[in-house]
């Protein structure tokens, strides 16, 4: 009886041949910020590699996504002026409107998704109306509705809200069904842990809260089950696509919530992620190249149909030329 070794050498075409794990560019979701102002291209200091756009410079970073094949660009608004009510969110003429506007003008064919929240615009950075130093659930819904039913007016082909108030998804549903908006998804954020891997975005989106936390609101990172009961309840209520964030922190959760799950599930790797590894590599501790595509396979393999991340550029062309 021949015994042959558990690990025969491969070529690296029977390597691609038979690997489990694949990644397309338009599994790609790239997370952009835009932020008033014209001729605005400005560096983020703790995002090495991103930028700050205004509308009238989208378009620049929305021609590379085109060409790359990316799935989709996630914008996030960032104003000039904020209230307590965070009113710029919805605003007609607001920040992410005029961007929504003048991407689809462009670039048509690019599918554009819109973040439904309300801390980048409330002067205390929270993601709600606030009762004393709580965030009123249900009169906030009111907001996020408003909000998402002007985002697709303006172009958004997807919403997407963030903000974890209970019953948010069908609060946006019931909206944008009255306002005949009826073929924009909702991709939620169903699964949002309190994380402390979020600084770097507040940083790059001036969201960070002016008190306290977002722990009341956002999920506790040592509950699986209670992410399980989360995803279901926005399926429930007519999400069409739903996501676990963070990322690596929670392979086991995002395995979890898309062994139940009957719709696409994502993983969104956020901005500490994505600094610790700028970091690394910069100081020669990790080969960035390798680092971010095993950490893009590993979110894959544990359940994601789609992959957001501050990397899906390069991402983009390394699958292309056969590296992943």
């Amino acid at each position: 009886m021949i015994v042959r070794p558990r690990r025969l050498r491969r070529t690296a075409a029977i390597r691609d041949m038979v690997k489990e794990t694949r990644l397309s560019p338009s599994m790609l979701v790239y997370p952009v910020f835009v932020r008033e102002g014209t001729n605005v291209e400005e560096d983020i200091p703790a995002m090495p590699g991103q930028v700050r756009y205004s509308p009238d410079t989208l378009p620049r970073v929305l021609e590379r996504a085109a060409e790359a094949g990316l799935g989709a660009v996630l914008l996030f608004g960032i104003p000039d002026h904020k209230d307590e009510t965070g009113s710029q969110a919805w605003a007609e003429n607001g920040v992410i409107q005029r961007s929504l506007a003048e991407g689809k003008r462009h670039f048509p064919d690019l599918t554009l998704i819109a973040d439904v929240c309300l801390c980048e615009y409330t002067s205390h950075g929270h993601c709600g109306v606030l009762k004393g130093e709580t965030v009123d659930n249900d009169p906030t819904l009111e907001l996020l509705a408003r909000t998402a039913v002007s985002q697709a007016r303006a172009g958004a082909d997807v919403v997407a809200p963030s903000d974890m108030m209970d019953g948010r998804v069908g609060a946006l549903r019931s909206a944008l069904s009255a306002a005949g908006l009826e073929e924009t998804l909702i991709l939620s954020y169903a699964v949002k842990y309190a994380s402390a891997f979020y600084g770097p975005f507040r940083e790059a989106a001036g969201s960070a809260p002016a008190f306290g936390d977002r722990r009341s609101y956002q999920m506790d990172p040592r509950n699986v089950r209670e992410a399980l009961r989360e995803a279901q309840l926005d399926v429930d209520e007519g999400a069409d696509m739903i996501m676990v964030k963070p990322g690596l922190p929670y392979l086991d959760v995002l395995r979890a919530v898309k062994e139940r799950s009957c719709v696409p599930v994502g993983a969104y790797s956020v901005s500490g992620e994505y600094s610790m590894i700028k970091a690394a590599a910069e100081r020669g501790w990790v080969d960035e190249e390798r680092a971010v595509s095993e950490a893009a396979v590993c979110l894959v393999r544990a359940g994601a149909d789609i992959l957001l991340t501050y990397f899906a550029l390069p991402l983009a062309e390394w699958i292309r030329e056969g590296k992943l």
